[in-house]
């Protein structure tokens, strides 16, 4: 017997593929937590800096976690 899969969520199952990189997107309110920065220090930095890597969706902006944190680690954001 012969499955067919719709996407190829369910098609790996047993043996997942071990190079898949899932982001996690935050949103604003949440960065504090994560920078471990308070919120009036997250505005100023994104005030400073309105190229921080983000996704603009349905009016709601999020932040990919692993691009931001890279971001906000660099030594170019700091010179």
């Amino acid at each position: 017997m012969k499955f067919r899969f719709i996407g190829k969520g369910l098609q790996h199952f047993s043996r997942p593929e071990t190079n898949k990189h899932y982001n996690t997107f935050i949103k604003k309110s949440d960065l504090e937590f994560y920078v471990n920065l308070n919120k009036d220090e997250i505005e100023d930095l994104l005030r400073k800096y309105p190229d921080a890597p983000k996704v603009e969706l349905n009016g709601t902006t999020y932040y990919p976690y692993a691009q931001f944190m890279e971001w906000v680690s660099s030594k170019e954001l700091y010179k």
